[in-house]
């Protein structure tokens, strides 16, 4: 009976042995076999570097003007769109405290007159001349900054772009319609500046007094030159980029704040990667590109930054290439990366 309950179970133990020492598929071995391609060995080529970037247009100088504090306005001297000096009156606040301080001061300078007479004949301390003194100089300065901040004046030469009060109302120092808690807007307006946001690939490239090239659609044939006069000291982390201002002389006043303007910069030569377009390709869903590459007969894939384009071929911008790595020119298509490969001349 023992003998004829095991019998049965042997014919599929053998069926199973016979299953794991199958052959592999045919599928298999295709999977295995190389892609056949052809590579390129990267020389670094001199390449005249000019960078072109986007704008706007700003006031080389803008200040929104207000009081020290919250008034009533006497009188505004502007409109929007005059044109101004540096020291000119802008708008004149409430004196009643300026009047006030006033009043007080000339007493103080009275009592001090006296007590510097008394202490001379020995009728007055020292102790009270200093208090006194002391008491004058404060409300001198006192005085001092009231009148500044209640008479205000244009700190530059520029245009009124914008006046937010009529004589008479009260300044709050909340934000007005405008969106800005000033009475009055003074901008500059000769010269302008452009501020553009490079990337930091081109950080050791850029320097002060670096000049630009600008150009605005509203003057299709002509050419502003402008001079790189700031640059930031740092990289934004998020953008990759730094930023840098652009002084443009403007006497004709053709350029107005606003404007979308295109800025060209020649960085001098330089040495890079020139590849052709076609090896360049795009990582689905997207920005993101790559090149292919040979590396120890398997396919590797290589992140880069495009710079410029000189017609068919491309610049390519990417710590991990050098020198002879060998660049696949041909059936870069069919990878994706970790593929092994077959190289043919």
């Amino acid at each position: 009976m023992k003998l004829i309950n095991i019998l049965p179970l042997i014919p599929v133990v053998a069926l199973v042995l016979n299953g794991c020492n199958a052959p592999q598929s045919e599928t298999t071995v295709e999977e295995q076999a190389a892609v056949v391609v052809r590579v390129t060995p990267l020389v670094k080529t001199k390449i005249s570097r000019t960078i072109d970037y986007t704008a706007t247009i700003s006031p080389f100088e803008e200040v929104n003007v207000v009081p020290s504090s919250p008034g009533r306005i006497e009188k505004i001297y502007v409109e929007a769109g005059d044109r101004v000096n540096k020291g000119d009156n802008l708008f004149l606040m409430d004196r009643t405290q300026v009047q006030q301080l006033k009043l007080q001061l000339a007493g103080l300078e009275k009592d001090l007159w006296r007590l510097d007479t008394l202490l001379k004949t020995g009728g007055a301390r020292q102790q009270q001349y200093d208090q006194l003194k002391t008491q004058y100089d404060v409300t001198k300065t006192n005085l001092e900054y009231l009148e500044q901040n209640t008479l205000l004046k244009a700190p530059f030469k520029g245009i009124i772009s914008g006046k937010y009060y009529e004589n008479g109302e009260l300044y709050t120092g909340t934000p007005s319609m405008s969106g800005k808690p000033a009475v009055v807007t003074l901008v500059q307006i000769d010269p302008v500046k452009v501020t553009v946001n490079i990337s930091e690939q081109y950080y050791p490239l850029v320097y002060k007094g670096m000049k630009a090239s600008i150009s605005v659609d509203v003057f299709k044939n002509q050419t502003f030159n402008g001079t790189v006069y700031r640059i930031s000291p740092s990289i934004n982390p998020v953008t990759r980029s730094f930023g840098v201002e652009i002084e443009v002389p403007n006497s004709g006043e053709l350029l107005k704040p606003g404007m979308f303007a295109r800025v060209s910069m020649n960085l001098g030569e330089v040495e890079t990667f020139v590849v052709p377009a076609s090896t360049v390709l795009m990582q689905e869903g997207t920005n993101k590109r790559y090149v292919m590459v040979a590396d120890n007969g398997f396919a590797k894939k290589v992140d880069v930054t495009i710079g410029k384009r000189f017609d068919d071929n491309l610049e390519v911008i990417s710590e991990e290439l050098d020198n002879g790595t060998l660049l696949i020119s041909e059936g870069q298509s069919r990878l994706s990366g970790g593929e092994k490969i077959e190289i043919v001349n």
